[in-house]
């Protein structure tokens, strides 16, 4: 396992640019859902050969959120996003089961199929896309097709894992950090409320979304028009999958070259909760940058280049 570390840019406003101003390059159907995509830079070709990274955002995020990494990472390489099912352009399903990891897998695979048919790419993954991220990559359904990964996050099983371990050791320090954890994760637990965080996104946060970004970490944007029902939407991503799988995480392992970009002033997730990845992923590389959580808005230009260096790095290799 490296390790490196990267000096953040100073934070980028978005103040004179529209909101949601992307507009996709195609759709492509899984399971049902429509799922807008979007791409920067030349696609690969017989005669030009160029890795193809997807990039997955998070919550309560749409594709948008990958507008400046994208355009970095277009200078050298075929860039994807897509609005994840219930997020952006993309058409919302009915029903929290709808939400469930398997179906977050096979949107994924719907859209490498889509972009990349006959070549592996590289995932790049922030917040909840780096679950659905990691989940792809632990299971079989994509064996062979994911040529590396950079992660903002652990998966459902790394995190579940890591309370097991504290916990089963139940000294102060770990019980400790377990009741931290438990403590700066307590949303996690009101999302899992009927109805109220619905109608708080309705009528208290997503208007104020861009206020709060600004207070957590520095960020000047707008809100997009599909704010307030991203945020509705995407709650049955926790509903479906947190507390089920990390009862029961599954200890998976994958020889894929993972990266970890760990933000070093990320408040939902914190440097230790990465401890644990080491045991499943021995083709490992830590990166550290000095972000908060949302660094892909935040820092695009160190986010890009972490991720720039490790692909061309595996792509050497």
């Amino acid at each position: 396992m490296t390790q490196s570390a990267l000096a953040a840019d100073a934070a980028l406003p978005a103040e004179g640019r529209a909101a949601d101003t992307l507009q996709p390059a195609r759709y492509v159907d899984s399971d049902g859902v429509q799922l807008a995509i979007y791409t920067w830079g030349r696609q690969p070709t017989a005669r030009q050969a160029r890795p193809t990274l997807l990039l997955v955002h998070g919550y309560p995020d749409s594709a948008e959120v990958w507008t400046a990494v994208a355009e970095q990472l277009a200078k050298r390489f075929f860039v994807v996003a897509y609005d994840v099912r219930g997020a952006g352009r993309s058409s919302a399903p009915r029903g929290t089961e709808a939400y469930a990891l398997k179906y977050l897998v096979n949107d994924l695979a719907a859209v490498a199929d889509a972009v990349s048919p006959h070549a592996p790419l590289h995932l790049v993954g922030h917040d909840w896309g780096a679950l659905q991220a990691w989940e792809a990559l632990l299971s079989e359904q994509l064996a062979g097709r994911i040529a590396s990964y950079s992660t903002a996050a652990p998966s459902l099983d790394h995190a579940g894992l890591w309370f097991q371990k504290r916990l089963g050791k139940p000294t102060p320090r770990n019980l400790l950090e377990c009741g931290s954890q438990i403590l700066g994760s307590a949303y996690i637990m009101v999302f899992q409320l009927p109805l109220l965080p619905e109608l708080a996104w309705k009528l208290l946060v997503g208007r104020n979304w861009p206020r709060l970004l600004a207070r957590i970490d520095g960020i000047q944007t707008e809100a997009r028009p599909t704010q307030t029902a991203d945020g509705q939407h995407g709650l049955g991503l926790y509903r479906a999958n947190v507390l089920q799988r990390l009862r029961r995480p599954q200890p998976r392992r994958t020889e894929v070259p993972v990266q970890l970009l760990v933000m070093q002033r990320d408040p939902f997730v914190p440097a230790r909760l990465f401890e644990c990845v080491a045991d499943w992923t021995p083709n490992l590389r830590r990166t550290v940058i000095d972000a908060g959580h949302w660094a892909p808005l935040s820092h695009p230009q160190a986010f890009a280049a972490a991720v720039s260096e490790f692909v061309t790095s595996v792509e050497e290799a």
